[in-house]
C-alpha cells in the first residue's frame, strides 16, 4: 500500500480564553494537521505543533521540511512491505517512523514536530485501513486517564480563583505556570483555596537562572510541591543537576528533553527525577516511547505532556501512551473544547469530572475528524500529490 495524496492544514483556532506561561502568551492554537489518503482509499490524519522555543521548528519551517522532505519520503515508501503484527507491534511504529528524514539544521535541534505529524498520520492510516486501534498495538494498563488542570501565569486573585474552580470539578492534581514574580503569593493563594490534599506541582519554562531557581525551589517548597518543571533554560545537563542537588523539591526535564541522546545526558549527569513526555515535542510516538522506555530502566518516573492548544488528533495519541505505559504519575491534555471554541473531532474527547478520561477503542487513534472544521480554521492549505514528487506519477 502506497500514500497517494497529503494535504497539510494549518490551523488557527481560537481558545476560549488566552493561556500564558512566562515565555508566551496564546489566544488561539497553531497546530498543523496532517492529512495522509492511501491508495486503499482509507484516510489518516496526524497533528504537528511547532514551538521554536523548544524545538527550533516553526509553523513556516515546518510546512516547508514536510512538503520538502518529509512528503517526498513517504510517497516514494512501500508500506505493504511492513505488515501489522501484534506480536512485534513497537518494531511496527519504529519501522513507520524509519520512513521519515531526520535531518539536521542549523536553527532547529530537531525535526520533531514535523516527523510527529507525518508519523501519527501513518498510524491513524495503516491501522484504520486494517480496522485496528492504536490501543491493540499498545494494550492500555488503565481503563481511565486522570488529567491535571494547570493554572497560567496570572493574578493572584485569579490564580484562587481558578484554582477553586478545578477543585470543583475534582480535579486531584494541578500545575501552576511560575515566572518569578509573585509566586509565592499566588502559590499561597492556590494552596489555600485548594487545601493540602490536592496535588501541586510548577512550571518554569526555563525562564530561571540556576541560582533563582534554587532560590525559588527553596522558598516555595513549603506548599508541597511535587516537582518543578524546567525552572532553568535548556543547556548543560550539569546545570539542571545542580538545581536537583540543591532542590527540596524534585525536578522535572521538558524543554532541555527532545531527544533521545538529551535523555541518555540527563540521566548521566543525574540531572532530574521526572521527564516530561510530550510527543510533538520528543518526535512521534516510537521515539517517545524509546525515551520512556531508557526512563523507567533509569528509574525517572515520568509524565505523559501536552502541546498548549492541541486538538484531539494529538491529545488521541496522548492518551494512548498514557495508558500503555506501566507507570505514569502524571497526565496533561485532553482539553479539547474546554480550552479551544471548537475541535476537529466529531465526538468530544476531553476529560470529565475529576479529569478522567476513558481509553480510545475506535480504529486508528480512534478520532473521527471533520474536514469541515479543518477548512474553516486553515489559513493556509498545501495540497500534495503523486506528480510532486520527482519519478512518480
Amino acid at each position: 500500500m502506497r500514500i497517494i495524496e497529503a494535504t497539510l492544514f494549518a490551523l488557527r483556532i481560537p481558545f476560549i480564553e488566552a493561556f500564558a506561561h512566562s515565555i508566551k502568551s496564546r489566544t488561539y492554537s497553531d497546530s498543523i494537521v496532517v492529512r495522509l489518503k492511501a491508495s486503499d482509499g482509507t484516510v489518516g490524519y496526524g497533528e504537528a505543533v511547532a514551538r521554536p522555543y523548544v524545538t527550533g521548528e516553526t509553523v513556516e519551517s515546518c510546512l516547508e521540511f514536510m512538503a520538502d522532505t518529509l512528503w517526498v519520503a513517504v510517497r516514494q515508501a512501500d508500506y505493504s512491505t511492513a505488515p501489522l503484527d501484534l506480536e512485534s507491534s513497537l518494531d511496527w511504529l519504529k519501522a513507520m517512523a524509519a520512513t521519515l528524514p531526520a535531518e539536521t539544521s542549523d536553527t532547529v535541534i530537531a525535526w520533531n514536530a514535523a516527523r510527529t505529524g507525518f508519523e501519527l498520520a501513518l498510524v491513524d492510516c495503516l491501522l484504520k485501513s486494517q480496522q485496528r486501534s492504536l490501543g491493540e498495538l499498545l494494550p492500555p494498563q488503565r481503563s481511565l486517564i486522570t488529567y491535571s488542570g494547570v493554572i497560567t501565569s496570572s493574578t493572584v486573585e485569579s490564580a484562587a480563583k481558578n484554582a477553586k474552580r478545578f477543585k470543583q470539578l475534582g480535579i486531584s492534581q494541578l500545575k501552576v505556570k511560575v515566572t518569578g514574580e509573585n509566586d509565592r503569593d499566588r502559590i499561597a493563594a492556590i494552596r489555600e483555596a485548594v487545601g493540602d490534599d490536592l496535588s501541586l506541582r510548577m512550571d518554569g519554562n526555563g525562564v530561571y537562572s540556576v541560582q533563582s531557581a534554587i532560590a525559588a525551589c527553596q522558598t516555595l517548597a513549603e506548599f508541597k510541591i511535587d516537582s518543578a518543571e524546567q525552572m532553568i533554560s535548556r543547556g548543560d545537563p550539569a546545570d539542571l543537576a545542580a538545581v536537583r542537588s540543591a532542590s527540596p523539591i524534585p525536578q522535572m526535564a521538558d524543554e532541555s528533553l527532545i531527544t533521545l541522546e538529551d535523555a541518555q545526558a540527563l540521566i548521566a549527569a543525574k540531572a532530574c527525577q521526572f521527564f516530561n513526555l510530550r510527543i510533538s515535542k520528543c518526535g512521534g510516538l516510537a521515539h517517545t516511547i524509546a525515551i520512556a522506555q531508557l526512563a523507567q530502566a533509569s528509574g525517572i518516573q515520568l509524565q505523559v505532556g501536552c502541546q498548549v492548544g492541541e486538538t484531539a488528533i494529538l491529545s488521541a495519541a496522548g492518551r494512548h501512551l498514557a495508558a500503555w505505559l506501566p507507570e505514569v504519575v502524571f497526565a496533561e491534555g485532553s482539553y479539547g473544547t474546554l480550552l479551544l471554541s471548537e475541535d476537529v473531532s466529531r465526538t468530544s474527547i476531553h476529560f470529565g469530572h475529576r479529569g478522567q478520561a476513558k481509553v480510545l477503542t475506535r480504529p486508528g487513534l480512534g478520532v473521527d475528524v471533520k474536514d469541515a472544521v479543518l477548512e474553516k480554521y486553515a489559513h493556509q492549505t498545501i495540497n500534495l500529490a503523486t506528480a510532486s514528487v520527482p519519478g512518480l506519477g
